[in-house]
């Protein structure tokens, strides 16, 4: 038999979790599918009108523009470009 000794190291590759749009809550704007983000057209306290492209996000070599409902402001943007978002995950908050 061999004594092989392994140095204990902490969580490597640990991940935050990105906060979830909580369902029915009209002011969350969540991801509709798993994908990267490729831009972000908003900023917080930006006022935006209905039809607002507010973030593009890029699935399978496809694009799809997530747009603003209705007239708001922006009150918080969880993501930034380059980003991975899973569905369902927040990525902007209307005021």
């Amino acid at each position: 038999p061999r004594l092989v000794r392994i140095a204990q190291q902490g969580l490597i590759g640990s991940k935050k979790a990105h906060p979830k749009a909580e369902d029915g809550n009209p002011d969350q704007i969540p991801a509709p599918m798993p994908g990267a983000v490729v831009s972000v057209a908003v900023s917080e306290g930006q006022h935006v009108s209905r039809g607002d492209i507010l973030v593009t996000l890029e699935a399978m070599k496809m694009e799809t523009a997530i747009r603003a409902d209705r007239d708001a402001t922006i009150k918080e943007v969880f993501v930034t470009p380059g980003m991975q978002v899973e569905s369902k995950d927040l990525l902007v908050v209307l005021g």
